[in-house]
Parts: structure tokens; C-alpha cells; sequence
């Protein structure tokens, strides 16, 4: 489906908060999460606290990590 130039000519036509609107439920509507890899940051997370509290691995200071 291709966009006519119609609805691009209304969209432009709104109002400056009717255009912040519709750009946040356009850029919503792209950045739906997977359900299936969010489970796998969950479990990933998991085993990367899980080896930390075991220690498995270590931490790195915040003030290294921003620099």
C-alpha cells in the first residue's frame, strides 16, 4: 500500500499537537516489542544476576562505565 498524497496534504494541515499525535502513535505503532525476545533479555538478565551474586563474574563501577 502506498501513501497518497492526499493523506500526507491533511497531515501537514493539522494543527502543530494534532501532528505531535499522530507522529507518537506512527512511531508507536513501528516499535511494537517481540514478546518471544523480551523473554530472552528477561532470561539473560537472570543468568547475568545469577553469575554476579555466584562470582562468576564482576561488577564494573558506574564512574568507569560512564567514562
Amino acid at each position: 500500500m502506498s501513501v497518497n498524497n492526499t493523506l500526507i496534504e491533511k497531515a501537514l494541515e493539522l494543527k502543530p499537537q494534532d501532528k505531535i499525535i499522530l507522529i507518537e502513535a506512527l512511531v508507536t505503532s513501528l516499535d511494537k516489542p517481540d514478546p518471544e525476545i523480551s523473554k530472552k533479555w528477561i532470561q539473560e538478565a537472570e543468568s547475568r544476576l545469577k553469575d554476579y551474586r555466584a562470582g562468576k563474574t564482576k561488577g564494573i563501577p558506574a564512574e568507569e562505565v560512564f567514562r
